[in-house]
């Protein structure tokens, strides 16, 4: 607001923005809290209002992921969500998870102050700050219009009777609208302040940072292992069928072919297209394997365990599906496990074991 060209810049008008959503947006959030609340208590006696009334105490959460992204409008930095990740999969982890934080209370105490007190300042601020002077500016225009060049109203208390009165005050009207632009702007700098110390966690402990580090790496993870599964779908869907239509192909010219060294020669490109074949389906299944991505970890575990040498024993259970890097992460560990068994262990039996319990994957894999 210090710069000199504040008043031509977007700012004014992303302030106008955020503080009329807001108020937009606090009146609906205030009728649906009050419709809420009247339903649940009424239908509390036949028990069917009581989840309406748990509804309530989560109602923070929609407003406040609202409110993150509308403080783009008049806030630079970056505001990051406070919640952390569920431990398990699932409704019962989540909510569990998110009714334990402060940070869903936080919210909720900002939804209810919201509904009640700051939407009506949103709506007042954005009223004297440019309606009211958009309207004193007008009042050539409501002249020539409304009043019918003789008299018009001026914001429905003062009357405007001749064309130099009216100039005069749609002249004050657009200094009254330069005031109100950085009137707006301290009012929406201050509500955004406001929302940002209910709602959005402060950056400067270490936590945070290793909150952020954490989702960071998260993201990474999830972006190399989309990167994986692409790869393993090209060379699947491109490179191994031309392999297949080759080796049939060259099975075929070598049925049509006469008995002698060219025959002879079409059997053996066809057994290097078969071996390139069982090569390149090896590597896909390393990429990413099929198996994993369509039945899960336990059946991707016995099909690592079914292509070791060493006898595998697989006392392994998952109650449900985990997040795919999840699963990505544990199959490679138990491949590569189980890849040193073969080679360098000497054993004559080895074990996987494990499941999925208080949140966590643990994994055992064991040889003689």
């Amino acid at each position: 607001m210090s710069a000199p060209r504040y008043l031509l810049s977007a700012w004014p008008w992303r302030a106008a923005g955020y503080l009329a959503t807001g108020a937009v947006t606090g009146a609906v959030l205030l009728v649906g809290l009050v419709v809420a609340v009247v339903a649940g208590g009424a239908l509390a006696v036949v028990l069917v209002g009581l989840p309406l009334l748990f509804l309530v105490a989560l109602a923070g959460l929609p407003v406040a992921r609202l409110e993150r992204h509308r403080l783009r409008m008049v806030d630079l930095e970056r505001v990051y969500d406070p919640h952390a990740w569920p431990s398990a999969p699932g409704l019962r982890a989540w909510l569990t998870t998110r009714l334990r934080e402060r940070a869903t209370w936080r919210e909720l105490g900002h939804a209810l102050l919201f509904a009640g007190l700051l939407w009506p300042v949103d709506a007042l601020a954005v009223a004297l700050g440019l309606l009211c002077p958009l309207s004193v500016a007008a009042t050539p225009l409501l002249l020539a219009t409304v009043g019918g060049g003789r008299e018009a109203k001026v914001l429905k208390v003062w009357t405007v009777t001749g064309w130099p009165t009216a100039f005069g005050v749609a002249l004050a009207g657009v200094f009254l609208l330069a005031l109100g632009g950085y009137a707006l702007g301290v009012v929406a700098g201050a509500r955004a302040g406001l929302t940002r110390l209910l709602i959005a966690p402060s950056e400067d402990g270490p936590g945070d940072r290793v909150l952020e580090l954490a989702r960071s790496r998260a993201r990474l993870v999830d972006a190399f292992e989309a990167e994986r599964r692409r790869i393993e779908r090209d060379l699947h869907d491109g490179a191994q069928q031309r392999l297949v239509a080759l080796s049939m192909t060259l099975g075929l010219a070598r049925l049509d072919a006469p008995p002698g060294p060219l025959a002879d020669q079409l059997a053996k490109a066809q057994r290097e297209a078969g071996e390139a074949l069982a090569g390149l389906r090896e590597i896909v299944h390393g990429i990413h394997p099929k198996v994993l991505a369509d039945h899960g970890l336990e059946a991707a575990v016995a099909d690592a365990a079914d292509r070791t040498a060493v006898p595998v024993d697989v006392g392994f259970r998952l109650p449900v599906r985990l997040p795919e890097s999840v699963e990505a992460a544990a199959y490679f560990v138990v491949r590569e496990a189980l890849a040193n068994v073969d080679r360098h262990s000497g054993a004559g039996r080895a074990e996987v074991t494990g499941g999925h319990r208080d949140g966590r994957l643990h994994l055992a894999v064991r040889d003689d």
